[in-house]
Formats: C-alpha cells, structure tokens, sequence
C-alpha cells in the first residue's frame, strides 16, 4: 500500500483529497479530486485548504466534483482539462487556423465586437 500523500501547504499534516493546478496563461486555478500520483507542477490539498482556496483577483477557479465515483482522476486528466479551458480561451486563433470563415467581427463571428477573456461583446441583431 503507498503511503498516504499530505496537504502541500507549510505547516499542514493533514492528509490530501483533492488536486490543484494552475494554467498561468489562462489565469485559470483547476482544483480536481486527488491525482493518481504527485506531479511536481501540482499541489495536494487537505479537505480544509481545498474548501477554503481563492485565486488573485481576475484569476478563475474551477472546481470539478469527484461525483462520488469509485476511479479518481489521474494527473493527466486535469491536464487535458487545463488543456481544454486553454483552447476554449483561444477560439480566434482556431477560426483563423481554420481558414478564417465568419468574417467581421474578432474571432470569425460577425456579431461579436469584442472579447475579454472567455467573455464576448455582441453586436445587436437589430444593428
């Protein structure tokens, strides 16, 4: 039996539930159930410090919830997950990849006149 993984943070002896990563490039804290094995780019948390976890301001925290399934999730999971918020972050890059097809406004979509973030501005149907 391995022996049981503890809280990453200073001072804490508690044992880990759950998994953080951060995606620096999205501003993006992704806190899952704990990760099949230690990943020296990831933190493990106590059930206290995953509970009570915040981000700087204009940071997102996503939380996903073990839903009570017997497998947990491996460390690669939350990467492909942390992959998955990064491209969704970037949709103006795949249009342009893709070819470019929409036209007018940023990202192909002609009804959208700005983005910040995964947000968009539309532009009125009725314009």
């Amino acid at each position: 039996m391995s022996p049981v993984r503890r809280c990453s943070r200073t001072a804490c002896g508690r044992p880990a539930v759950a998994t953080l990563t951060y995606v620096y490039a999205d501003s993006t804290a992704v806190l899952g159930p704990l990760a099949t094995y230690a990943e020296p780019h990831c933190y493990d948390l106590c059930a206290e410090h995953s509970e009570r976890l915040t981000a700087p301001r204009g940071w997102e925290v996503v939380r996903l919830s073990d839903g009570s399934a017997p497998a947990r999730p491996s460390g690669d999971d939350l990467e492909a997950l942390a992959n998955a918020v990064r491209e969704a972050a970037r949709p103006h890059e795949r249009a342009a990849e893709a070819g470019g097809k929409g036209g007018g406004g940023r990202g192909g979509d002609p009804m959208e006149v700005g983005r910040r973030g995964h947000l968009r501005v539309l532009r009125s149907p009725d314009n």
